[in-house]
């Protein structure tokens, strides 16, 4: 369906359209909103909080030290390995307007997947937290790193508060450990060795990259989708435009400059790095970020200091929230949106939420490679549970028979996306781009989806054999290729099996090469080679695994039985 399918039924107030010329970079967008919000907060961690005008100041410092101190130039690659803190938006904004390329990186990689990150995508700085140190230590002698950054947890919190926490987190919590990079340069240092300096203007267009973000795809490698400037503003926009909804009054249910947004998921996942650290800039609202949602009763601790317009997160957090003793103590009387991304949403747990908090959550869809926003629910109540809304405005979707036909409304087939938020294609990988994205630029996604005659878009299946574990990626042949290195294997396969708590979890299959490979030795490898929403939960020790003629594992016949 062409993009004005949808012109007649969005909600009111929602265009049909955005004007992309409007802005010529991620830096311009940057450069307005740091103006016209410059007293308003941006960004608040660990109770200390970042105006858009220190933002400004302090990512100028960064961006600063980059021009000057090192001899990076525009188009290096920059990798960014740190959680929620302030340090974060810091050091993305800095990045960009020095003119890098900024490659997000998972805190919680191995050093396997480290590696391969950093060699892939060249990048020949890092900026990483001291706990993951060791890890940086162990891989930067396989890479180009040249510069490395050393942020601590506490850096950016003021006085003694800061000197607090970071000897807490390396004394007490014991965070920290051991290892040695005489050769790193302290973030801190960096930003204030550049204090009062204005970084050189870097040209940039909206064709130019600006960020690597690395997905696994179905096969092979992780691999780095390459978003434009014009892919990230454009789908800013898209969300913005979503953001003028109009209520049953007539009025704006959002505005500008005065909303309150909680930020639990993570600023290195495409998802939160687009909704919460580019398009709430845009607008210029107030991010909250949770550097760790897993502690729950210290999430619900800070939830009841803030009067929050606006929630993301996932069905799983959404369960573990509802289940703390204090959550109905939260004040919700100021919520005007949930919304769930990543993960499938459980009709359960969203009924529970709605009662709880009067909010009723709005699905999301989207994928690395379209930065990521193609659908999302409507707010005001209009949501429908199921269903993931409508394209964002500026975007078309159709669904294909296996043929590439076009189906009609109401048949099911694979999603296919076009729209200015469409990647460019994958950093030096031209055979995989050509597999997903066509000549006249629709991108086939693998899922499975309806379009129904109001327009709203179900996610009913997944032609890829992707498993989504909280919300994360995980690739079935990664996972086989790792754990087929071992010893004692001889064949593996993993799929996805649905799990409560997570949505999916991973299964493992092993065939061993030899008679005593036992389950706990394979569960200390997986935990010593995976990041731990990649670690299979279940494991299965087989004789054979199921296989095409020519030596295809058949993980359907597994799921299967």
């Amino acid at each position: 369906m062409e993009a004005a399918f949808w012109n007649d039924k969005r909600p009111a107030g929602v265009p049909n359209d955005i004007d992309l010329t409007q802005y010529s970079s991620i830096g311009d967008v940057f450069e307005r909103s740091c103006k016209q919000f410059a007293d308003r907060p941006a960004f608040t961690n660990m109770d200390t909080t970042l105006t858009y005008g220190e933002l400004d100041r302090l990512s100028g410092n960064f961006a600063s030290y980059l021009q000057t101190e090192t001899d990076l130039q525009p188009g290096d690659r920059i990798a960014i390995q740190m959680p929620n803190v302030l340090q974060f938006p810091v050091a993305v904004f800095g990045a960009i307007r020095a003119g890098l390329i900024v490659v997000n990186t998972n805190p919680l990689y191995t050093a396997r997947e480290m590696r391969h990150q950093f060699k892939d995508s060249g990048a020949k700085a890092l900026i990483y937290l001291n706990m993951f140190g060791h890890l940086v230590e162990e891989v930067a002698p396989d890479t180009d790193l040249k510069y490395l950054f050393e942020a601590r947890m506490g850096d950016m919190l003021p006085g003694l508060k800061g000197l607090l926490v970071n000897t807490v987190v390396k004394r007490v919590k014991k965070m920290v450990p051991t290892f040695n990079l005489p050769q790193a340069v302290s973030f801190k240092a960096a930003l204030k060795a550049s204090k009062g300096k204005t970084p050189k203007p870097v040209s940039k267009t909206l064709d130019d990259v600006a960020v690597l973000q690395y997905t696994g795809g179905t096969t092979g490698p992780s691999k780095g989708a390459m978003l434009t400037h014009g892919n990230l503003v454009a789908n800013m926009l898209q969300v913005y435009a979503n953001m003028q909804q109009l209520d049953k009054d007539g009025k704006k249910i959002m505005s500008d400059g005065s909303e309150i947004v909680i930020c639990p998921l993570p600023l290195y996942h495409i998802f939160a790095f687009t909704a919460n650290c580019m398009c709430m800039m845009l607008a210029g609202y107030h991010n909250v970020l949770i550097t760790n949602p897993r502690d729950i009763p210290g999430f619900v601790k800070e939830l009841k200091k803030w009067k929050f317009s606006s929630m993301v997160g996932l069905n799983t957090l959404f369960v573990a929230l509802m289940e703390h003793p204090e959550f109905m103590d939260i004040d919700f009387s100021h919520l005007k949106g949930t919304t769930s991304g990543g993960t499938a949403l459980v009709k359960a747990t969203a009924e529970r939420w709605e009662g709880k908090t009067g909010s009723r959550i709005g699905e999301g869809y989207g994928l690395t490679e379209c930065s990521p926003v193609v659908c999302s629910s409507p707010g005001d109540g209009l949501a429908r549970l199921g269903s993931v809304g409508l394209p964002v405005p500026g975007t078309a979707i159709k669904v294909i028979d296996e043929n590439g036909v076009e189906l009609p409304i109401g048949e099911r087939g694979e999603l296919c996306v076009k729209g200015p938020q469409v990647m460019k294609g994958y950093w030096q990988r031209d055979d995989a781009t050509a597999e997903m994205l066509d000549a006249d630029g629709w991108l086939k996604t693998g899922d499975v989806a309806v379009i129904d005659e109001d327009g709203f878009v179900a996610i009913v299946d997944r032609i890829k054999d992707l498993i989504i574990v909280s919300g994360f990626n995980v690739y079935p042949n990664e996972i086989e290729d790792v754990v087929a290195a071992h010893p004692k294997v001889a064949n593996a396969a993993a799929i996805g099996v649905p799990d409560e708590k997570s949505g999916e979890a991973v299964k493992l299959f092993v065939v061993p090469s030899v008679d005593d490979l036992s389950i706990d030795e394979l569960k200390a490898y997986c935990r010593a080679n995976f990041t731990g929403y990649k670690v299979p939960k279940h494991y299965e020790i087989r004789d054979s695994l199921p296989m095409t003629p020519v030596g295809k594992i058949l993980r359907r016949e597994l799921r299967d039985n």
